[in-house]
């Protein structure tokens, strides 16, 4: 069974970023986390991530679409 938490470590393989990267996505909210333990650390739930990756995915076609539209329209 796959673990339902992902830790900030976790969340930096998946994505092929940084730590840093990791951590200022879920401190900025673009990825929602929860902090957990006495220390705080951060969790991320593992289909708030698949949600995360879709979403991208969704706004990428939104801006391919717009720049081929302004292709068409400087042709």
């Amino acid at each position: 069974m796959a673990a339902r938490f992902l830790t900030l470590a976790d969340l930096a393989e998946q994505l092929a970023v940084s730590m840093v990267q990791a951590r200022a996505l879920v401190r900025s909210g673009e990825i929602p986390a929860i902090q957990v333990g006495g220390r705080g650390q951060w969790r991320i739930e593992a289909s708030v991530l698949e949600d995360y990756i879709q979403r991208k995915y969704e706004e990428n076609e939104v801006r391919v679409a717009n720049l081929a539209r302004e292709d068409a329209l400087d042709s």
